[in-house]
């Protein structure tokens, strides 16, 4: 049986991903970023025609439930650009919404998961490919742990992965224990967000070995000035046994951050460098083609 990856205009053949960007966002809001929106729809179309133009073949938008998706756009786009786009469901952290949102859907989660997953995000048709939920900093709050056992249920009734947002890369290992320990999900369909943002190579060992996926994603900000290490960090993981369980995405969250091309541009050549042509491949190409796979 071929493994289907659910794109925005359907099922697609996981080895007819091409190049992917495992982790950005075409659109998002948040009124923790007043004023930095993602929300024009020709800068959307600009940013995945340069992904486009560079070999790229894929985008995974993780941007969840509430936070200005614009899933009514993403066929489109997808059509015009040439580039698959995976959608996603899931709830973020609680600083993200108005109060009253939360409270419309907090005693719902699962079944609006399962609902976006299975008949469609809004009245859109587009079905989503993913459950994006967050963890807090050095662990998990009551908001964090509510979400992600909704996650978890909808993810037993669907086998959608679960992809984390980890607050500046720490928390993986409480995630891990309540997901897949406590929750009964499976390891190999979970993927830890912004590990790239806490180089702890000790903690990125034991996420592998438990059998997670790893993304590094998205560009150092002033408070995380971390990519000199990302090289390094991926590096020792191939070298233990884990290059399969290696992905990179841009995060793209507000208009000044370098783009989904840059992944290509500057980090896929930079990789290339210090790891191989050979690994950087299979982490754009071979590794989120099975985590993203049904």
């Amino acid at each position: 049986m071929v493994s289907t990856v659910r794109t925005v205009l359907g099922e697609v053949p996981a080895d007819r991903l091409g190049v992917v960007d495992a982790h950005d966002h075409l659109f998002i809001r948040s009124p923790q970023l007043p004023g930095k929106e993602l929300d024009d729809v020709a800068d959307a179309a600009a940013r995945l025609a340069g992904f486009g133009a560079l070999g790229g073949g894929t985008v995974v938008q993780w941007t969840p439930y509430g936070m200005g998706r614009r899933t009514a756009e993403l066929p489109a786009l997808s059509r015009t650009s040439g580039v698959h786009i995976i959608a996603a469901t899931g709830l973020h952290q609680a600083a993200h919404y108005a109060g009253e949102l939360l409270d419309a859907v907090r005693d719902r989660l699962a079944e609006l998961f399962v609902g976006e997953l299975t008949e469609g995000i809004g009245a859109t048709g587009v079905r989503a490919g993913l459950i994006k939920v967050a963890g807090g900093f050095h662990g998990l709050d009551e908001h964090a742990t509510l979400t992600m056992r909704a996650a978890a249920e909808a993810h037993h009734r669907t086998l959608a992965p679960i992809a984390v947002h980890l607050e500046l890369g720490t928390g993986a290992l409480d995630v891990l224990d309540l997901l897949c320990g406590e929750l009964g999900v499976r390891p190999e369909s979970v993927i830890l967000g912004h590990l790239n943002r806490s180089p702890d190579f000790t903690v990125h060992r034991l996420a592998a070995e438990a059998g997670a996926f790893l993304a590094f994603d998205g560009p150092s900000r002033t408070n995380h000035g971390t990519d000199w290490r990302m090289p390094d960090a991926l590096r020792a993981l191939a070298d233990a046994g884990f290059g399969d369980r290696l992905l990179l995405g841009g995060d793209t969250v507000t208009p000044d951050t370098p783009g989904m091309p840059y992944l290509l541009r500057r980090v896929r050549p930079r990789l290339e460098l210090t790891l191989g042509k050979e690994l950087v491949d299979q982490l754009l190409v071979a590794n989120p083609a099975r985590v993203y796979a049904w």
